[in-house]
């Protein structure tokens, strides 16, 4: 009788162990099951420790979903995104390409509307546009303002005697000066020609007399042969004798060298190349002008434009989970953690940047700006007529085109498709 007890005894416990081990299993089942993963396709691979910092925050208000962050190579991201959109087996966020680019994705039907994404209604109407379907829907969560500027190296104007133009003639003397001097004005270059159209809206913003030219255009009572127009398109050509010799065929991060090594006093790009200038060399004396004015006391905009957004993809298996992240982007917490990080603009409002030159960048958009005209306005057709326009700048320079038909190539491009608003 004991020995039957003893074996039953036994039975019991083999079997709360097996027991035991199927529950934990289920346990561990249960979790992994329950553990969502979201991808978020980013062109920004120099954002990527900032992004860990941000995802770690979500993770911890979203217990149970995890974000990867995996971006990939400026130049190879339009390519692979579409790849992965037309297969339907791609992320679940994709970073958006502003303006006609959002709209062109949008339209195409990959995307989930975010018009009643928490707090999207807080963020001005006029960032929104950036990422707006042409049904009027909002299919992103615009990131960053950004704001293409001239960046000037203080100590090299100030060992030469000089003061930091604010005119387009104080531009040219300076430019000169240095030249005399063996120094480089510009760290222009031009193998991207993209390049060429964002020094182009920093020296027309005010050529052109920024919003009123703009808002002409857009009503249909000017086209590009307005003389202001004209007149942007000469300075390019003026400017020309001040870039490195061979530009055109130099790499931007040739001409960044050129400028953080002290070897050039200017460079003209987005702001969004501080962060690099302050990684390559921290102890860079760095300042920024908005623009140069056609003469003394005149407006001096800033050129604005939002630089992408986030939008869900809409073949998404895990959508509840993304929409939660988009929430989480257009908060105010958000934008001031990634103002901090990455020393950008936040399009998200309220937000008080810490690095004194974000700040200063900041305070000029709010008193005067104007849109980066190529981008924002004359971005569609195929190819869109800011391509159209920025390649025939470089025809300029290798002299295969001259200023009259650089204008007189894009507006054939513009014909194409431009409606009068």
């Amino acid at each position: 009788m004991k020995r039957y007890l003893i074996y039953f005894i036994t039975i019991l416990f083999v079997s709360s162990i097996f027991l035991a081990g199927c529950s934990s299993s289920s346990s561990d089942s249960e979790k992994k099951v329950n553990k969502v993963e979201l991808t978020i396709y980013s062109w920004r691979p120099e954002d990527k420790e900032a992004y860990e910092k941000f995802i770690d925050e979500f993770e911890k208000e979203n217990r149970g979903v995890e974000v990867n962050f995996k971006p990939f190579k400026s130049t190879e991201y339009g390519t692979i995104l579409t790849n992965a959109l037309s297969s339907g087996k791609g992320p679940d966020i994709i970073q958006l390409r502003p303006y006609q680019g959002a709209t062109t994705i949008a339209d195409s039907g990959y995307l989930l509307p975010l018009d009643n994404v928490k707090g999207l209604t807080d963020i001005p109407k006029e960032y929104l546009d950036a990422a707006k379907g042409s049904d009027g829907k909002v299919y992103g969560v615009p990131l960053t303002l950004n704001s293409a500027v001239i960046f000037y190296n203080t100590q090299l104007f100030k060992e030469n005697g000089l003061e930091p133009p604010k005119t387009w003639d104080q531009l040219l003397q300076v430019s000169k000066e240095f030249q005399s001097k063996g120094i480089v004005p510009i760290a222009q270059s031009g193998k991207a020609s993209y390049l060429l159209s964002l020094t182009h809206s920093v020296i027309g913003a005010t050529t052109y007399d920024g919003n009123q030219f703009v808002e002409e255009f857009l009503t249909g009572e000017v086209n590009l042969h307005d003389p202001r127009f004209v007149e942007s398109i000469k300075r390019m050509k003026e400017l020309e004798p001040f870039f490195p010799k061979d530009f055109v065929a130099i790499e931007d991060k040739d001409a960044q060298a050129l400028f953080y090594t002290g070897k050039a006093a200017m460079y003209i790009n987005g702001d969004y190349r501080l962060e690099s200038f302050e990684q390559n060399n921290p102890d860079l004396p760095i300042d920024i002008l908005p623009s140069v004015a056609n003469k003394e006391g005149s407006d001096t905009p800033s050129v604005t434009w939002v630089d992408g957004s986030y939008g869900v993809v809409k073949a998404s298996k895990h959508q509840k989970e993304a929409l939660k992240f988009m929430e989480f982007l257009a908060s105010k917490k958000f934008g001031q953690m990634f103002s901090d990080e990455l020393n950008r603009m936040s399009a998200i409002p309220g937000v008080t940047p810490k690095h004194p030159l974000v700040k200063k960048l900041t305070e000029m958009s709010e008193k005067s700006n104007t849109p980066y005209f190529m981008l924002v306005h004359l971005g569609d057709g195929s190819p869109t007529t800011k391509t159209t326009f920025e390649n025939a700048l470089q025809g300029m320079y290798i002299d295969k085109l001259t200023a009259d038909d650089v204008i007189e190539e894009t507006q054939k491009s513009l014909d194409k498709w431009f409606k009068k608003q």
